[in-house]
């Protein structure tokens, strides 16, 4: 399953650290999945049959809607996942600086997601006076979800939206590789940054993987974890038992 990354700026974050540090100290990736069970991971609002493993494959059958979230909490760090959805229009997404628990009322986190649309979402998922999203909308969307606040490097409201077209459709694998620093993400999409935000009110939290009504598959979940910054108590969400 594992497999060296070849993204250019990811593998300069790992020769930046390794010229300053002893061996035992450099930032290297490590699997957040196994292959084998849900080890390293909670189920938060979903079901038991919600997540499962199947071929070496992280499979979410997308009912109910919610998430299940990492052990521990995450501040600095880079994340590679690759996901495919198996359904056209499916809906979901990865949390970065996350609750651990749904926000009042509803079914998803309070956090920073990362969204990941089939590309048929936005001809399935009309304005109300019949014209289309804007198809970037599909293309790795960021933005603050039940409170967080982040401002938009390429705005679309209160949202950013992808620079270039770069997912792929139903049963294909994509590429994310987010970079999270001190409030700032960048999204690289299949080998390329095209998104991002900044000033993020919250920068360390939990990750969480979204179950939102259809059938997606993820593999090669590894995350590299950076020096922490200076981050406040309000910066920081709160601790899950």
């Amino acid at each position: 399953m594992s497999r060296i990354l070849t993204v250019p700026s990811l593998m300069f974050v790992g020769l930046l650290f390794a010229g300053q540090a002893s061996a035992q100290n450099v930032p290297k990736f490590v699997s957040l999945f196994n292959g084998k069970d849900l080890t390293g991971w909670v189920d938060v609002n979903t079901s038991k049959t919600t997540w499962s493993v199947k071929d070496g494959l992280l499979v979410c059958r997308g009912q109910p809607i919610g998430v299940m979230r990492s052990e521990k909490q995450y501040e600095n760090f880079v994340l590679h996942i690759e996901w495919r959805h198996m359904q056209p229009g499916g809906n979901s997404g990865v949390f970065v600086w996350s609750e651990g628990k749904a926000a009042p009322g509803r079914r998803l986190p309070k956090g920073m997601e990362v969204q990941m649309l089939e590309l048929d979402w936005v001809n399935l998922n009309k304005n109300k006076d019949g014209t289309l999203r804007p198809i970037a909308y599909v293309h790795g969307e960021l933005f603050g979800a039940n409170g967080l606040v982040v401002e938009p490097d390429n705005p679309r409201g209160r949202r950013s939206k992808s620079i270039e077209n770069r997912c792929k459709g139903k049963g294909e694998w994509n590429v994310y590789d987010v970079v999270c620093v001190d409030g700032v993400v960048k999204l690289s999409v299949n080998g390329k940054f095209v998104n991002g935000v900044s000033q993020a009110s919250v920068k360390k939290g939990y990750l969480c993987l979204e179950s939102e009504g259809a059938e997606i598959h993820f593999r090669n979940i590894q995350i590299m974890e950076l020096p922490p910054g200076v981050t406040a108590k309000e910066q920081q969400a709160p601790l899950v038992d």
